[in-house]
């Protein structure tokens, strides 16, 4: 019996050792399988817009199309340029005295101040602190030093321009007969005013300009640019309590990480003057109609709304605007700072945009009441407060191209060409109603919303220049390529020197 016992034992042996290898190969084959599952199933998240890898890791895929790394935008700017160097100083006698009224919003009057600083260098005049304007829509009682530090603009540009904040008494004393009050001509070169203006002072000690918007050519002598760089970006400093409030509201913004400045122009006065209603009611046009016939200075008055919105001519609606964002990756956890003053239909009209993206904020939403109360009805000072936000925002996107669009855009190059998405509303329009009217899918829309931006996030370019035209060409203020870091890379138009 031991011997068939052994036997047994020896002969089942052989088998075991068989099974157990058979076993291990399927085990093996399982553990492949499912780890080759695991392995694809991470490839298609990873690979897939808006899935788990963005979300993991604290993105969303519009840091993937903006190329801002997970540190933010913020330390990921080129180095500033050098403040751009000034001509050679200069002892000059003054040919006279030059008083302007500026005329518009804060940053239409902001690059009017640079142009006629610029102006007074040029003919070698004293300019008074410029008048802003009290007589527009906004009715801001706000003056010169209620926005921007008046010793520092005056002392900033000592060597440059002789600046006084008042006329003398004893040519004020004569100012009624012997002042010239007039507009110079739209888009002028420094030729005009050497040849048309300076001549005037042989006969007036003074001259007043009441209109300075848009009185300057985007072209002219590169130390006449830099100089206008120099007003801008260092001369024209908002005072310590509009400065402080402001430091205040970006710091509140960043400790709670990434942020976009949404310049959403949905306000009163663009929809009125603009024509433009799509979104609005029947009665809501009719205001907004009224409202444009109120004011005579405004020639347009009957517009066609829906071919103006065609022609990329109408700001975004929110509902639009929530749209774009969101197939440029935007995701709800992203914080939106609104840059703008009343919107139109008030929250109800920003419903939708709030349901997207629920950290929407505005300046009366992260600071105490008391802190504005000093700024309410000063509508140059709050927007002063938007400009820093915008300014220092990771990305800023404007829904409209108007003066703040503008000047933001060209500030935020000089700091290091930071991201600013300028929306080709034409083009986007068209998509936005192919995509409403269900012609055109969601993952259509979003690929070719990011063809349409892809060339348009603030990165280096040269400025259009049409000989001629200076209407259709590139506004000086929001690509001011004479002073960035790309300078050498665009060629400059034919001008020479003009400062003596």
């Amino acid at each position: 019996m031991g011997g068939v016992s052994a036997h047994s034992e020896a002969g089942g042996a052989p088998s075991g050792r068989a099974a157990m290898p058979q076993r291990a190969r399927l085990q093996v084959w399982f553990v492949t399988v499912c780890g080759c599952i695991l392995i694809w199933t991470c490839l298609v998240q990873l690979l897939v817009p808006g899935r788990l890898w963005p979300h993991a890791w604290g993105w969303n895929t519009a840091r993937l199309f903006l190329g801002i790394t997970e540190a933010g935008s913020r330390s990921a700017h080129p180095p500033l340029a050098p403040p751009p160097p000034l001509p050679p100083l200069r002892n000059y006698t003054s040919n006279g005295y030059l008083k302007v009224s500026c005329n518009g919003g804060l940053n239409q009057m902001r690059a009017a101040i640079c142009d006629m600083v610029t102006v007074a260098r040029l003919l070698n005049l004293t300019l008074v602190i410029p008048e802003l304007d009290k007589q527009s829509f906004w009715a801001d009682p706000s003056d010169f030093d209620d926005l921007f530090d008046v010793k520092h603009f005056i002392d900033s540009l000592k060597d440059e321009v002789h600046i006084t904040k008042r006329l003398p008494k004893k040519i004020s004393g004569k100012a009624s007969s012997n002042l010239l009050r007039m507009r110079p001509v739209s888009w002028s070169d420094e030729k005009y005013y050497l040849q048309q203006i300076l001549p005037l002072f042989n006969k007036s000690n003074v001259i007043h300009f009441n209109k300075t918007d848009a009185r300057l050519a985007n072209n002219l002598p590169i130390d006449l640019q830099k100089l206008r760089c120099h007003v801008n970006y260092h001369a024209l400093k908002f005072t310590p309590q509009l400065e402080a409030l402001g430091n205040r509201l970006v710091q509140i913004l960043q400790k709670r990480g990434f942020f976009i400045a949404l310049h959403l122009r949905y306000e009163m006065d663009v929809l009125a003057f603009s024509g433009c209603t799509h979104g609005c009611s029947k009665e809501e046009a009719e205001e907004l109609k009224s409202l444009r016939y109120a004011f005579p200075w405004w020639r347009e008055k009957e517009i066609d709304s829906v071919a103006k919105r065609l022609q990329g001519f109408c700001p975004l609606t929110p509902e639009e605007t929530t749209l774009v964002l969101k197939a440029l990756g935007f995701d709800k956890d992203t914080q939106i700072y609104i840059a703008s003053g009343e919107i139109y239909g008030g929250e109800k009209r920003l419903s939708t945009l709030r349901a997207a993206f629920p950290k929407l904020v505005r300046k009366e939403m992260l600071l105490d009441p008391e802190d504005l109360r000093q700024f309410q009805n000063h509508s140059s000072q709050m927007a002063a407060l938007d400009y820093m936000v915008s300014l220092a925002s990771d990305v800023s996107i404007p829904t409209y191209d108007g003066n703040m669009a503008k000047v933001i855009e060209g500030h935020r190059r000089y700091l290091g060409f930071r991201k600013t998405i300028s929306l080709d509303r034409r083009k986007l329009v068209e998509l936005l109603d192919l995509h409403n009217n269900k012609t055109l899918s969601w993952d259509d829309f979003t690929s070719s919303v990011r063809q349409v931006l892809e060339k348009s996030i603030g990165q280096p370019t040269c400025r259009r220049v049409v000989a001629g035209k200076p209407k259709e060409e590139d506004y000086f203020y929001s690509n001011p390529q004479e002073c960035l870091t790309n300078a050498n890379e665009c060629p400059l138009p034919d001008k020479s020197s003009s400062v003596k």
